[in-house]
């Protein structure tokens, strides 16, 4: 999730992905799985709003870990966010957000406002 208005009016990410419930996660981690040919898929309300697959990945996931643990001790349990594919657009409180990745499973969630 990114509050895009104020990532423009800041001009950087920090304040705007970083809100509670802004990185809706689990309920469990899926581990051991080959990641390199995946179907992502972000509905709202039902509506596709991301087709994507892993391969289309800017970087892997082991370049990922291996650039950010030389900035950053990694730990078992951790997780790197690695940003979704474009399309998603605005949201609204009450939507519903359900995103799914093959062979790892779907998270839904419904976005809430203050």
């Amino acid at each position: 999730m990114t509050a895009r208005d104020l990532q423009e009016h800041d001009g950087q990410w920090t304040r705007a992905k970083s809100f509670d419930t802004f990185c809706p996660v689990g309920p469990v981690i899926s581990t051991n799985i080959d990641y390199k040919n995946l179907e992502i898929t972000t509905k709202v309300n039902n509506k596709i709003r991301q087709n994507s697959n892993t391969n289309n990945m800017i970087f892997s996931p082991p370049e990922l870990v291996k650039y950010i643990s030389n900035i950053m001790t990694l730990k078992q349990g951790d997780l790197i966010a690695t940003g979704t594919p474009p399309g998603v657009g605005q949201l609204n409180c009450g939507d519903t957000v359900t995103i799914t990745i093959e062979e790892i499973g779907t998270l839904k969630n419904t976005v809430r406002g203050e």
